[in-house]
């Protein structure tokens, strides 16, 4: 099983960027699929995250409003689409999967990690 993360890199202050996470080696359709992220010297903190066969979506408050989280089921890829970014985004973002019966924003919940991203957002 392998989530491939993708798409992370240095933006400035106000602008966009889409993260990418490409799943393979199994079936996520009964799964949670959800981004998180780590800056330097903090917790991983929850993100977006989404039911891999539905489209209720879940936002941690500090994204809300300027963050999406998406899915193409074909590409078996979820994305999150990170509009207004500000220098506290600064991290780096992994993308997990979980078995769960309802959206979690707890890292011990996830079964499998991608390898993270690196967004820098300048001021």
């Amino acid at each position: 099983v392998q989530l491939q993360a993708s798409g992370g890199g240095l933006v400035q202050a106000g602008g966009s960027l889409r993260l990418s996470c490409t799943a393979s080696g199994r079936t996520f359709s009964n799964y949670v699929m959800a981004w998180f992220r780590q800056a330097p010297g903090k917790e991983r903190e929850f993100v977006a995250a989404m039911w891999w066969s539905g489209s209720s979506t879940y936002y941690a408050n500090s994204v809300k409003g300027r963050f999406t989280i998406s899915k193409d089921n074909a590409r078996n890829t979820v994305y999150l689409q990170m509009n207004s970014l500000k220098p506290e985004d600064t991290a780096v973002y992994y993308c997990a999967a979980g078995q769960l019966l309802s959206a979690s924003a707890v890292v011990s919940d996830y079964d499998y990690w991608g390898q993270g991203t690196l967004v820098t957002v300048s001021s």
